[in-house]
């Protein structure tokens, strides 16, 4: 071996032995010389992950096939979609499994190392690719039982035989945190007689058994065929759930933690623009957990964020949000906070824990349920259950408020909601069906029996073309009001998801923090009226230096300093700045 050989060996090495303290180290060694040989001609470990986002960067979260239209693939009709209206203001595009699965809408894949015919090919994905950086899931926490696999498992041949958990009765789960109400374990009858197999998220998905290193072995294949067919950032689905250990909580373990810095660690060596994004909806602290000391995820998903938004806008209340926002670390360097206000999933209620109390946590869930959210439940350890998400989009979880009941304003508090997180520390990230304001899709849950197929609804190209086309529809002025705002952004360098953030105390009705450039040339002043009346903003309260020009980049009016008071309309956000950013970069 060279030098630069032995050392990524050794540190291989020395990460899998911190994640299997009991197994030979012959085996280990073994392994780490497969993965080495993968890796030849790597690059250097950890060149450039500072530069990989800017202010410019912003990710579309879709399906596959959230747009169809009956003659090109699902995924040729999302990468022209993007290109034809987002080709401006969106940077990445993260693409909901792709895989064969049989059922969870992707989630419950079958074969890792296919795209389903049904929506295109590798080629349409590194097609895409050629313009944008791609986020797949890395589903590491289970399988479907119709995977080869699991009739591996079933028939006990090799690879699959060892590839999923199944525990005996000796294996104590009284303390084991779970997201969902069906029975944990699953009876499954064997050549070996029945087993317990361990279903973390449903019956038909399986989760794996990480125990043995032969099967992270096949995951870090499978994470470098991905980043070969262009994929360069990598979404490691419930990976919090990963490892589990009896008498715990089978949630955080420290091996979890140690076979991401391995995965980290590799795909530093084999392509330095690799991003690792970790999704552990939980609760604010524990998610914080997963930067590592920089050395696990590059991002993490802010999932605090949305329910303290939809609280903030529904009751006219920044305290909790405000409080919330000071005590959050700057991310380092090289790492950075995913924010987002909707997903493909609901509105976790976990990451609201320690931020609202029973009361407040309440108040949340009757409004929405009053907007027509359904609610999805999580088995606690006592026997009860309690809501672990909302299931809603974010268009009808905002519809009425304390202050419009009859929701008139609707779309300018939907508006503010997305201006509000447009102007935090982070990446923004956008779901496609809230990028066209798209209301519950109720006829889904109504077909599938499932809750969260209400923000899942897939669109006709035709459809949403005519939708689009018409600049009075909700469709068109939602896209077109967010595009403005992120044109906008992208050319602040106070809005770098690095730069210095401040959380301004401005009383309950309004929200703000200010943002100021690495270079500390430019000062931004954030701010969004939650409430659905005209509210003052005292411009003694933000201290603007008045030496210098301030301006609304967003109306581009100028600011008045002498004057004392703005008056912002309702759910109004302004951008005040100092600077004026060139028109284009």
């Amino acid at each position: 071996m060279t030098a630069v050989e032995t050392n990524y060996y050794e540190g291989l090495k020395h990460r899998f032995v911190n994640i299997y303290r009991d197994v030979d180290t012959a085996i280990i060694g073994a392994i780490a010389d497969r993965v080495l040989a993968r890796l030849d001609g790597a690059s250097t470990p950890g060149i450039g992950a500072a530069s990989l986002w800017d202010e410019s960067s912003c990710l579309l979260i879709s399906y596959a096939d959230s747009i169809t239209d009956g003659r090109k693939s699902p995924l040729a009709c999302l990468g022209e979609f993007v290109e034809t209206h987002l080709d401006d203001v969106i940077d990445s595009v993260h693409i909901l499994p792709f895989f064969p699965s049989t059922g969870d809408d992707g989630f419950s894949v079958m074969d890792y190392r296919a795209v389903d015919p049904r929506l295109g090919s590798w080629g349409d994905l590194t097609n895409m690719s050629s313009s944008r950086k791609i986020m797949a899931d890395v589903i590491l926490n289970h399988g479907s039982r119709s995977s080869v696999w699991f009739r591996q498992f079933v028939d006990g041949e090799a690879p699959g035989s060892g590839y999923f958990l199944s525990v005996n009765d000796d294996f104590d789960v009284s303390h084991v945190i779970r997201p969902r109400e069906h029975a944990l374990l699953q009876p499954v009858t064997t050549v070996g007689g029945e087993k317990k197999v361990w279903c973390t998220f449903s019956e038909d998905q399986v989760d794996f058994d990480f125990s043995n290193p032969l099967l992270l072995e096949e995951f870090i294949s499978i994470i470098l065929d991905f980043i070969d067919h262009g994929v360069r950032i990598l979404r490691l689905d419930a990976v919090g759930f990963l490892w589990k250990e009896t008498g715990t909580s089978c949630l955080n373990l420290r091996q979890t933690h140690a076979i991401i810095q391995l995965i980290r660690y590799i795909a530093d060596i084999y392509d330095d623009e690799t991003v690792i994004v970790t999704e552990t909806n939980l609760p604010n602290q524990e998610n914080l957990s997963y930067f590592g000391n920089g050395n696990e995820a590059h991002w993490i998903y802010n999932f605090s964020l949305p329910p303290l938004i939809l609280y903030s806008l529904l009751f006219a209340d920044s305290s909790i949000l405000r409080r919330w926002s000071m005590s959050m670390p700057p991310a380092l360097m090289g790492t950075s906070y995913l924010n987002f206000l909707s997903s493909h999933d609901g509105f976790g209620m976990r990451p609201t824990e320690g931020l609202l109390d029973e009361t407040q946590r309440q108040r949340l869930l009757d409004r929405l349920e009053a907007n027509g959210s359904l609610f999805s439940r999580r088995a606690k350890a006592d026997g009860t259950t309690s809501v672990y998400e909302a299931n809603t989009t974010l268009f009808s979880a905002l519809e009425k408020s304390d202050g419009d009941p009859t929701g008139a304003l609707i779309s300018a508090r939907f508006v503010a909601a997305y201006a509000l997180m447009f102007g935090l520390e982070g990446i923004p990230a956008i779901y496609f069906n809230s990028l066209i304001s798209a209301q519950n899709h109720t006829d889904g849950v109504a077909r599938s029996g499932m809750k969260r197929r209400i923000n899942r609804q897939k669109f006709e190209k035709d459809w949403l073309d005519d939708k689009l086309s018409d600049p009075m529809s909700p469709e068109s002025i939602g896209l077109e009001t967010l595009k403005n705002l992120l044109t906008i952004r992208k050319l602040q360098p106070a809005f770098h998801p690095n730069a210095t953030q401040f959380t301004l105390q401005l009383g309950a009705e309004l929200f703000g923090v200010w943002r100021q450039s690495h270079d500390r040339k430019q000062s931004i002043f954030a701010i969004t009226n939650l409430c659905a009346s005209e509210q003052a903003l005292d411009l003694s309260a933000i201290n603007l230096i008045d030496t210098e020009n301030w301006h609304d980049l967003i109306t581009k009016q100028q600011i008045e300093i002498r004057g004392g008071y703005i008056t912002m309309s309702p759910y109004q956000t302004v951008w005040i700045t100092n600077h004026a950013a060139p028109a284009s970069r």
